[in-house]
């Protein structure tokens, strides 16, 4: 059976180093640097710079999960609002903000 965990090279401050990682982190973290507009190597430097962990490429996992687990979060809070909202109608958002919500998390789990 072959692993799924793939090693890949990277620059990070100007060294080159190694990540051994699984497809879904190694895309997920694509798509985080591209919803943030850094390069891949910029945003793997900002995970280095600030790990607390031994292995980059544990750090580079949990600082996905932790990506992840945010924007759920955040999604959850925003519907709990709505529904809070539509009890107290005033100032409720509208449908194009749940919208642009699913069409961003819609963007980072394609």
């Amino acid at each position: 059976m072959q692993s799924s965990v793939v090693k890949r090279s990277i620059v990070v401050a100007g060294h080159k180093t190694s990540v051994s990682l699984e497809d879904a982190f190694w895309k997920m973290l694509k798509k985080i640097a591209a919803v943030r507009d850094v390069t891949l190597s910029d945003l793997v430097a900002s995970i280095d710079a600030s790990r607390e962990h031994a292995n980059l490429s544990s750090a580079i996992r949990l600082f996905v999960l932790d990506f992840c687990r945010d924007q759920l979060n955040a999604q959850i809070a925003a519907r709990k609002a709505a529904e809070n909202d539509l009890r107290n109608p005033a100032g409720a958002p509208d449908q194009r903000t749940f919208d642009k919500e699913n069409k961003c998390l819609g963007a980072l789990f394609a």
